[in-house]
């Protein structure tokens, strides 16, 4: 590489630094100018996109935005994941600083309504703790549901369990729901002062709301009417969402590893009687194939000839 080259290299890195230098002086120039105007500038969290009141907030829904700190407001929430899964208590609008005064908690007063799947139902089980695996299931879990049906009258009646569902979502266990920050509030026995009591070791709940297409609402209902004590649960791991074949309902002989007789089989098939075709029906017998004996001939005297 020649001198002159060399010259011009350093001169093109001379240059460039210099523009870096200059670019930085503006932007910090246009800043201080910026702040001189609107006051230093804060991270704050702004809706995305224009959010319903009682919608459930969703990662996807909000951003951060630098802001002048005159105009942000005392509560503003400055981590979206602080508001993640809350509820909108008003419309906020696209662009809209998000406050705390504008959520609401996850719960009894919020309802479920919104976090059921379109074409679905919500349809709450009363359990306890056998039914419901100890009371270990959690708001978001999955979980099959069994079902012990009774059948038939007198010594015909039988008792057969089978999978009604499989891969249940619960969208809660008594009055917490999914997404709910694990925490209530109680007062204490003066009445004045409310207590905290985590909801995460909760096993205080009566019943469990699972989310279900109409059939197996209608069918939940019908058993639920009649014996609503013959339904269990089976808790899944969140990572297992495969849906079994249908397995073969159990009953009595089949845990006993006992053949099965059905008494609702199908009737054996009847033999038809013969038919008997009057005598100007019959088909005549060709000659060739007469028997013998019947084209014998009788003569006066007792001498047979044929």
């Amino acid at each position: 590489m020649g001198s002159n080259d060399t010259r011009n290299l350093w001169l093109s890195i001379g240059a460039g630094v210099f523009a870096t230098f200059l670019l930085y002086s503006y932007s910090q120039e246009k800043k201080a100018e910026y702040d001189k105007r609107f006051g230093s500038t804060k991270r704050v969290v702004v809706a995305k996109e224009d959010i319903s009141e009682m919608q459930t907030i969703y990662d996807t829904m909000v951003e951060t935005k630098e802001l002048p700190a005159d105009f942000i407001q005392p509560d503003a929430i400055t981590v979206p994941d602080e508001i993640i899964g809350n509820v909108a208590a008003v419309p906020i609008r696209k662009g809209q600083m998000v406050v705390k005064n504008n959520l609401l908690t996850p719960g009894p007063d919020t309802g479920i309504a919104l976090q059921v799947a379109p074409s679905k139902r919500a349809v709450t089980i009363p359990v306890d703790e056998v039914r419901a695996v100890a009371k270990l299931i959690r708001p978001g879990d999955r979980v099959d549901i069994y079902a012990a049906v009774d059948s038939g009258k007198g010594v015909n009646q039988k008792r057969e369990v089978f999978t009604m569902m499989s891969d249940v979502v619960v969208l809660a266990t008594g009055v917490s729901v999914v997404n709910n920050i694990p925490r209530m509030f109680e007062l204490d026995s003066t009445g004045k002062n409310l207590n905290q009591i985590a909801l995460t070791g909760d096993t205080k709940y009566t019943t469990i709301t699972i989310e279900a297409t109409p059939k197996e609402a209608q069918d939940l209902i019908y058993i639920l009417s009649t014996a609503p004590g013959n339904l269990f649960f089976a808790l899944r791991n969140p990572s297992d969402r495969a849906v079994p074949p249908r397995m073969a309902t159990s009953s009595a002989e089949s845990v006993l590893g006992k053949p099965v007789v059905s008494m609702d089989g199908p009737a054996p098939a009847s033999v038809a009687p013969p038919v008997i075709l009057p005598q100007q029906q019959r088909p005549a017998m060709p000659t060739h194939q007469v028997p013998t004996q019947q084209r014998q001939q009788t003569r006066p005297g007792g001498f047979h000839t044929l």
